[in-house]
C-alpha cells in the first residue's frame, strides 16, 4: 500500500498525517518545507527506540545543528519536572521560536515533547514521529499535550497541533505483542464508538495486525486517526463530543491510578478492560443488548485478549476502582460522567449518564465479566 496522507483542517492550523511503511526519509523534505527557517532540531528520543532508528533520522538531518534527549518514557517520568529539565536545556543551547522539535518514541514522548513544544517561548514548531501502534493510532493525533499529577493522569496540559505527523509502519516491526496490544485497544475502540463497518473489518483482520502485516496496519491506522480527527474537528478543545473518545478510559484510568502506573498493566491492556466494563455497565442500565457484549467478547477470545480482564472478571474487583474513578478528566462534579454504548458505532452523549458512587456500586453488584 502506497503512502497515505491525511489532513487534518480547521479554523486556527492545517498539518498532515503520513502512514505507510519505510517512509521516514521523507523528513528532510517535508522540514524544508514547513519550517524554512530552522537551524536547530531537538530530537526528544524513547530511550528505548532501537539505535539504528537513531541512525537512519540522525543521517537524514545531518545538515541542522543537532540536540539530542534521551527519555525514559514511562509514566512516572512523565511529569513537569522532566519538562522542565528539557526546557532548561533548549534555552541553555538558545534554541527559538523558529527552530524545531521533534518527539521520536510512544505516546508519553509525544506528550511530553509536543507539551514542551508548546510552551517553549508560547510555541515552537513541533513534528510528532510516533513508533509504537497506540501513539500512531492515538497519542500522535488531535493535538492534546500533557504531563501527569500525582492526582491523576494528564492533568496538566495544552491543546497544541503538531506540523506535521509521520507514522512510518517499519517502526512497529519491533515491537511485542503486548505493545501491539496496547494499540489495538484504540482502533478497536474507534470502530466501537463510530464505525461498525470497520468494527467487521477487524472481526476478520485483527490477526494480521497482530502479525505485523504492512498492509493491514496501515488500513487499520488510517481508519482511527479519520475516526478520532472526525471528534477532534468537532470538538478541538473537549468540551463536548470529544469526551466520546474517551469511551472505555474512565474504567481504564482508575486502574492505572489503583496499580500506580505499574508496567504490569499498559494502557491499552487497561482500556480494554475499560471497554468491556463500560459495555456491561451499559447492559446493566438497558442501554446496550448483551447480545452486543457477547459479539464483543468473541474479539477478544478469537485473539486471546481475555486475559485483559479476568482481573476484574467479579464484582468485588470491579467495585475496587471505584475510588479511583473520581480525578477522571469528563467529571465536572462529584458524580462520575459515563460514556456509555447503545451499539456498535454509536454511544450516549456526555453528561447524559452521570452517577453517583452510591448508584455506581448498587449497579456493580451485580456485575461480572
Amino acid at each position: 500500500m502506497k503512502t497515505q496522507e491525511i489532513k487534518f483542517k480547521n479554523s486556527n492550523t492545517n498539518y498532515s498525517i503520513l502512514i505507510g511503511n519505510k517512509i521516514i526519509n521523507l523528513l528532510p523534505n517535508r522540514i524544508k518545507s514547513l519550517c524554512p527557517k530552522t537551524k536547530k532540531i531537538a530530537l526528544v528520543f524513547d530511550s528505548g527506540l532501537p539505535n539504528n532508528y537513531k541512525s537512519i533520522l540522525l543521517k537524514n538531518l545531518k545538515k541542522y545543528e543537532i540536540f539530542s534527549y534521551k527519555f525514559k518514557a514511562n509514566e512516572k517520568n512523565k511529569s513537569l519536572r522532566s519538562a522542565t529539565f528539557l526546557l532548561e536545556k533548549l534555552l541553555y543551547k538558545n534554541f527559538n521560536r523558529s527552530d524545531l522539535i521533534i518527539g521520536i518514541g510512544g505516546g508519553i514522548t509525544g506528550d511530553l515533547s509536543g507539551f514542551v513544544a508548546s510552551i517553549f517561548k508560547r510555541g515552537i514548531n513541533y513534528i510528532s514521529i510516533p513508533t509504537t501502534l497506540l501513539a500512531q493510532v492515538d497519542a500522535a493525533v488531535g493535538g492534546k499535550t500533557g504531563v501527569n499529577s500525582s492526582f491523576g493522569k494528564n492533568l496538566i496540559g495544552t491543546f497544541s497541533q503538531p506540523k506535521l505527523v509521520i507514522s512510518d509502519t517499519n517502526f512497529l516491526k519491533s515491537l511485542t505483542k503486548k505493545e501491539m496490544v496496547c494499540g489495538y485497544a484504540e482502533i478497536l475502540k474507534h470502530a466501537i464508538i463510530k464505525d461498525k463497518k470497520f468494527y467487521d473489518w477487524l472481526k476478520l483482520n485483527t490477526k494480521f495486525i497482530f502479525s505485523h502485516n504492512s498492509e493491514k496496519m496501515i488500513y487499520a491506522i488510517k481508519k482511527s486517526n479519520q475516526i478520532k480527527l472526525f471528534f477532534v474537528n468537532k470538538d478541538v478543545n473537549e468540551k463536548n463530543l470529544r469526551m466520546l473518545l474517551n469511551f472505555g478510559h474512565t474504567f481504564a484510568h482508575a486502574i492505572e491510578i489503583k496499580n500506580n502506573y505499574s508496567k504490569n498493566t499498559t494502557h491499552g491492556e487497561a482500556v480494554l478492560t475499560g471497554i468491556m466494563l463500560a459495555t456491561k455497565l451499559s447492559v446493566a442500565k438497558k442501554i446496550c443488548s448483551n447480545k452486543t457484549f457477547e459479539d464483543l467478547e468473541r474479539i477478544y477470545k478469537a485473539n486471546n485478549l481475555n486475559y485483559t480482564i479476568k482481573d476484574y472478571s467479579e464484582s468485588k474487583k470491579i467495585k475496587s476502582l471505584i475510588p479511583y474513578l473520581q480525578n477522571d478528566k469528563k467529571n465536572n462534579d462529584e458524580k462520575i460522567n459515563f460514556i456509555l454504548l447503545k451499539k456498535i458505532g454509536k454511544t450516549t452523549l456526555p453528561g447524559t449518564h452521570k452517577m453517583s458512587l452510591e448508584e455506581i456500586k448498587k449497579i456493580i453488584k451485580n456485575i461480572t465479566l
